[in-house]
């Protein structure tokens, strides 16, 4: 088991009272899922992964991250978690505009202190096809470029787990099928675990498991047919 929460809650203040976004979500993902959360706006599906991913504090309930609780740790210790487990892939993209593309994907390798950074960032550059691009900043790349930049940024890191927050969102239907495409390859290729948060039933149906979230709840956990 890699992911695990149990009554997991959590509350936001209003001026109406507290709010609850998510209400005792009890999920359990493997090595080597892939996994959508699906769900209308205001759901709890983006808090859902905020928390799973450790960027957040759950008001209450259980996050256990390969069997280490996330819910005791400061944000310091979660960072440290995050930089050994965890890679994203965000619907806007997250480049640094003064670092052009090869400088984007090695990084994060770079502060975690590996040697060969810029040999790796290339290889999974050329893995995305944009190994001619290398040397472009952000404002010179179409968004399609962009959003694989942030894949072989993300799959560089290798990380156990990746979790991707509409990341064929803002692209139009074909570019964002070929990003897909790349996605779930390189997901096969690394048997890295995916977790995905999307309002495309195309893209959720490619995984493995579909995850429901109605009005903060766990609504149902459907297998692929």
């Amino acid at each position: 088991m890699l992911l695990k929460t149990l009554d997991l809650c959590h509350d936001v203040p209003t001026a109406e009272g507290t709010l609850r976004i998510l209400d005792h979500i009890d999920l359990e993902i493997n090595h080597g899922d892939s996994v959508a959360i699906v769900g209308a706006s205001g759901s709890g599906k983006s808090t859902l992964l905020s928390l799973i991913a450790g960027l957040d504090r759950a008001s209450a309930g259980s996050i256990q991250l390969d069997g280490q609780e996330m819910s005791e740790m400061s944000e310091a210790q979660r960072s440290a978690l995050r930089q050994r487990y965890v890679s994203f892939v965000f619907q806007n993209f997250q480049l640094l505009h003064g670092l052009n593309a090869v400088e984007n994907v090695s990084l994060p390798l770079d502060v975690r202190g590996e040697k060969g950074t810029r040999a790796k960032a290339l290889h999974y550059l050329e893995r995305v096809g944009l190994a001619h691009r290398a040397t472009h900043q952000p404002s010179q790349l179409s968004g399609g470029e962009q959003q694989r930049v942030a894949l072989a940024r993300a799959f560089a890191s290798e990380a156990p787990i990746i979790f991707a927050d509409e990341p064929t969102g803002n692209l139009d239907a074909h570019t964002g099928e070929h990003v897909a495409d790349l996605l779930f390859d390189l997901n096969r290729e690394q048997t890295t675990t995916l977790v995905l948060v999307t309002h495309s039933d195309a893209l959720a149906q490619r995984c493995q498991r579909v995850l429901t979230m109605n009005a903060g709840r766990l609504q149902a956990q459907e297998p692929r047919s």
